[in-house]
């Protein structure tokens, strides 16, 4: 059995005349549940930039996934629907019929509608790669466990959905609106958006940036995955990476010599577009981020934010080059692994710094999330790991949001399990900006 655990932060500014002055308590640290590991490819923390947690007021709502006893892969698990108010963490609701494969999104509305993104399947168990039905479950933030409504997103025809969604969820709290993107194959990603009248009013296709490598491939696109999503006022922001089989035909040979697998897919290059009207059903050019093209290193998105200035601020993971490779291809260039962070305004970026760089035998950085509080000060909340001492911990920095952009002294959270992989409940699924921070994922015993 693998445990899920939640932690609750409080940074508290000690002067509030000086950027980059914070302390961070440690309100709550806590297990939400135990899960049994499906072994279907997915797992609890499966929905990359989306999140599971969302804080309403004074309570805390996470999705879970309990695997179904004697029921064969793909779609072997159930949602569960927990909250935590001031008497603890309670189980309120599991799917009473339905069987997915991924975790499942949240978001939430400031009139406290909440939100569950499901992907159920439409076919008998066992069957791998099957056709599913999307749907968002509304329930009622104030009364959740009263019976929820099913809403079906309306889409551009009748696309063949998957139990391999790669769904993105996002929603306007403010505005009462959402979006919600899910793959289709390797071409494009389906997406419907809900206005504040509650109609499905628009709906398309985000086609995926033109490939541009010199070597045959299977698509004449360049698949991305993993977004992250924002919805403000019908704008649409969407940060993912590349992800397809790997483009260098010469570093495809070499590699299936070492592992003998036909199928090693790239992450490694990162791409951003965006819609200044959603109702207009049009996206803007692909905007081509960060690439670790030219030495097969790896790149995964962790989060955007519309600051009140209109910039938009991304947070991702980059690592220099793939190991496997650089005896051979490139043997003069140097490891490093970075969370960094960049500024996009009008679809250019104009502005990109480090928040953590680490090399060989190093502390390194892993996942982050940023945290935008009330007086909208930006931070982020990351993980750490490695070097001499083999440290785990996690840790939180500041971005200052004038000037030269800096980036705090990190202070460490006090935990006793930090968390390598996790979500946060920020302001993309509905979340309102606060100086507390929930944070709901695992630590490293439990990966």
């Amino acid at each position: 059995m693998k445990y899920i655990f939640f932690i609750s932060l409080l940074w508290l500014t000690f002067s509030c005349s000086q950027q980059n002055s914070f302390k961070v308590k440690v309100e709550k640290e806590e297990s939400v549940y135990r899960y049994e590991p499906a072994n279907n490819g997915a797992g609890p923390m499966w929905t990359h930039g989306n999140t599971c947690i969302v804080r309403y007021r004074n309570k805390v709502f996470a999705s879970g996934l309990q695997t179904l006893k004697d029921v064969p892969p793909l779609n072997n698990t159930r949602w569960l629907l927990f909250e935590r108010n001031d008497k603890g963490w309670k189980l309120l609701l599991a799917d009473p019929k339905e069987r997915t494969r991924e975790p499942c999104p949240l978001g939430l509305m400031r009139d406290g509608r909440l939100f569950l993104s499901v992907n159920p399947s439409i076919v008998e168990p066992g069957v791998k790669y099957g056709p599913t039905k999307p749907q968002i479950l509304q329930f009622d933030a104030e009364h959740p466990q009263r019976p929820y409504k099913i809403l079906e997103p309306v889409w551009d025809g009748e696309p063949p959905f998957m139990d391999h969604s790669y769904r993105s969820f996002a929603v306007d709290s403010e505005n009462g609106e959402m979006i919600i993107f899910q793959n289709i194959g390797y071409g494009h990603a389906e997406w419907s958006f809900m206005d504040k009248s509650g109609k499905w009013s628009r709906q398309g296709k985000l086609i995926w940036p033109p490939a541009d490598y010199k070597d045959e491939q299977d698509h004449d696109v360049i698949r991305v995955c993993y977004p992250a999503v924002q919805l403000k006022n019908k704008k649409v922001y969407f940060l993912g990476v590349s992800d397809i089989q790997e483009p260098n035909k010469v570093w495809r040979d070499y590699k299936f010599k070492l592992t003998n697998r036909k199928w090693d897919y790239d992450f490694r290059r990162l791409f951003y577009t965006w819609s200044k009207d959603i109702s207009t059903g049009r996206f803007e050019k692909w905007v081509e981020v960060s690439s670790r093209d030219k030495t097969g290193g790896n790149i995964f998105p962790a989060d955007l934010w519309e600051a009140p200035d209109g910039q938009i601020y991304v947070l991702w993971y980059e690592r220099a080059l793939d190991e496997r490779l650089k005896e051979k291809f490139f043997p003069q260039e140097k490891q490093s692994e970075s969370l960094n962070f960049a500024i996009i305004k009008d679809g250019k970026v104009v502005f990109r710094k480090a928040v953590m760089t680490g090399g060989p035998g190093d502390v390194t950085p892993g996942k982050g999330r940023f945290q935008v509080t009330e007086d909208n000060r930006l931070f982020v909340f990351y993980y750490v790991h490695g070097g001499p001492d083999d440290i785990k911990e996690n840790r939180i920095a500041e971005i200052s949001l004038n000037g030269n952009h800096a980036v705090s002294e990190a202070l460490k959270v006090d935990v006793e399990r930090p968390l390598s992989n996790f979500y946060t409940a920020n302001v993309r699924a509905g979340s309102a900006p606060s100086s507390i921070l929930d944070v709901y994922g695992k630590d490293k015993e439990n990966e």
